[in-house]
């Protein structure tokens, strides 16, 4: 098992990616903090971990808000005592909207769940990892800030920054052995898209993606675990497209 003696704190692991990678870590090894504001479904993911012989908590989290972010970072020590790996996978998607109709507010919390959660987590978890001589920190992007689709304006510039913050805060945390990547994945088949995106706009999807295929949950998960463990110890500031060659 590669992430033997690791916790790692996962946001947004009540389903999808963030549910699979959560699941995936704890069978490496890994203790794992399950963060959601969905407590019904973080408790499932805790219960399925822990079914399986892995140690989990959950831990009740609205990540755009500091002071939660900080809470969550002093129950992750209270109960495992260290932090090593963090999963930034919570978000918010976007139903397709032309400009003239995007919802300010909607905006407003788009950017607050997808990217300032990434700089809460990271500023307030940085000082355990240092503590501790190092860590890493996963962030999950997504395919269409790279290659844009129509009408996703608050989710794409949303998930653009998240791989400039990548950028930024693995150069600076760099010396404290702290490595910072993110992971885009192309449309991938979970409850999420599911509930953005009707069946013809999924087909539509899906003939944009040269191996004609959703991604899956695990396709992702087992990027983030490559980037967990100490394979990649020499990797950092990173940006994975786990995109079934859509960016070519």
């Amino acid at each position: 098992m590669r992430l033997v003696g690791k916790v790692a704190i996962v946001t947004g692991a009540s389903s999808g990616l963030g549910r699979t990678i959560a699941q995936v870590f704890a069978r490496q090894g890994a203790s794992i903090v399950v963060c959601d504001i969905d407590d019904a479904d973080g408790e499932r993911t805790v219960a399925d971990i822990k079914v399986s012989q892995g140690k989990a908590i959950f831990v009740h989290t609205d990540v755009s808000l500091p002071f939660e972010v900080q809470d969550l970072i002093k129950a992750s020590i209270t109960a495992f005592g260290r932090i090593d790996i963090i999963v930034n996978n919570a978000g918010i998607a976007q139903v397709p909207t032309s400009i003239e109709d995007q919802d300010d507010s909607l905006w407003d919390k788009i950017q607050a769940v997808n990217v300032r959660s990434v700089l809460l987590t990271t500023k307030y978890a940085v000082p355990e990892m240092k503590r501790i001589g190092g860590g890493g920190i996963i962030n999950i992007g997504a395919m269409s800030a790279v290659r844009s689709r129509p009408g996703h304006h608050a989710y794409t510039s949303s998930k653009a920054a998240v791989i400039a913050l990548t950028k930024s805060l693995a150069l600076e945390l760099v010396t404290h052995n702290i490595r910072v990547n993110c992971i885009n994945p192309v449309a991938t088949d979970t409850p999420m898209l599911r509930a953005h995106v009707n069946e013809e706009s999924l087909r539509a999807v899906i003939r944009t993606i040269p191996m004609g295929r959703l991604a899956q949950p695990e396709d992702t998960a087992f990027a983030a675990l490559y980037l967990a463990c100490d394979e990649s110890s020499m990797v950092t500031g990173q940006i994975i497209n786990v995109d079934g060659g859509r960016a070519i």
